[in-house]
């Protein structure tokens, strides 16, 4: 079976949610009989970086980091590729990217679409752009012969003929790798056990805004706020967080992976995940797996995931969000029983069933 994918910017060490879900997935798909053919978006590619698995291959293709025309030519080259390879299964992740898929059609292409979020839903989007999504939604939904929704409760919000030839399949992680050593968090001038950790892209939609202010008016004496992701492109907010920020208790590591983001969550007293939007929130699985006492906005697809009802706060709310931070506990570690149903290999099985039904 040969399989052509689009829609990530790429992997590996790619910031993003569907970046990370790639990254974990295909390198368990690829195999003697699978072939899996990646599109990346070469500004977001190192010279260095060479395929991750026997199998699974890159195609580097020209794009822009322009917000709004970024995913759009790059997911109309990929279309066009995926015309000239002929596979077996063309995967496009998200519906934006799927503003195309009738030519895949035209070609007698088979379509699988993974639906990570309503992206039309981020504030970032101007009226424009919003209606586009729009529209690449019903393509994308109407074009694909198979749909993942990695979030069942986004799933349930549409018609019968949509959830006929569709299935709930969540994000998948792998297991936690526990770090004793705090070589990194010492280098950050990081505390270990003392302090409040968030990680993800630094975009609105995050809400890191509302997150440093309420931090500052808990007045956590003994805790630091640390946060792990990049800008890209939020120049302004940016600046707003900077501005938030002028304490020397909250520190922004910058993109990190591997080792050093291993550390972050073996040592946080608390995990704290304040978005707006989500599709199905890898950092909020890893951080139950690393057993982390946690607190999330009340978005549906946070409240999926069964938290204790302790553990969300409203969305946007500053205030409450305050007063839950004051209640920090030391660095209790909690057990989460529904961790076992996000397991990366349960995961990848599934989605290679949804590939074998239009394999026959």
């Amino acid at each position: 079976m040969k399989i052509c994918v689009f829609g990530t910017r790429g992997f590996p060490n790619v910031q993003g949610g569907v970046e990370k879900h790639c990254e974990n997935l295909y390198p368990l798909l690829a195999s003697e009989d699978i072939h899996v053919t990646v599109f990346r978006r070469k500004p977001y590619v190192k010279s260095s970086e060479i395929k991750r698995a026997e199998n699974l291959t890159f195609i580097d293709l020209p794009s822009t980091r322009i917000k709004g025309f970024e995913a759009v030519f790059h997911s109309f080259l990929s279309t066009l590729y995926c015309m000239f390879l002929r596979p077996d299964i063309v995967h496009i992740h998200n519906i934006g990217p799927a503003l195309f898929s009738p030519l895949l059609r035209l070609a007698r292409l088979k379509i699988v679409l993974t639906y990570h979020s309503a992206n039309y839903e981020h504030s970032k989007w101007g009226f424009f752009s919003r209606n586009l999504l729009k529209l690449s939604e019903k393509i994308a939904l109407s074009t694909a012969d198979r749909i993942i929704f990695v979030n069942k409760v986004k799933r349930e919000q549409f018609c019968a003929k949509i959830l006929a030839k569709s299935v709930f399949i969540p994000n998948g992680i792998h297991s936690p790798v526990i770090i004793s050593d705090t070589e990194y968090l010492l280098s950050k001038g990081i505390k270990p056990e003392q302090y409040i950790l968030a990680v993800g892209r630094i975009t609105p939609e995050k809400g890191f805004d509302y997150l440093l202010k309420a931090f500052v008016a808990a007045k956590m004496r003994n805790y630091q706020l640390v946060i792990a992701g990049s800008v890209e492109g939020e120049l302004s907010y940016s600046l707003l967080l900077n501005k938030l920020s002028s304490s020397d208790k909250i520190i922004f590591t910058g993109f990190i992976t591997g080792k050093p983001l291993h550390e972050l969550y073996s040592h946080a007293a608390l995990f704290v995940l304040p978005s707006y939007n989500e599709g199905m929130p890898i950092v909020l699985l890893e951080a139950m797996s690393y057993k982390l006492p946690i607190l999330a906005s009340d978005i549906l697809p946070n409240k999926s995931l069964e938290l204790p009802e302790e553990s969300y706060f409203e969305t946007g709310n500053e205030k409450m969000l305050a007063a839950k931070l004051k209640r920090i506990n030391g660095c209790k570690r909690v057990d989460y029983d529904n961790i076992e149903n996000y397991g990366l290999q349960q995961v990848a099985t599934k989605t290679m069933s949804v590939f074998n039904t239009l394999n026959k």
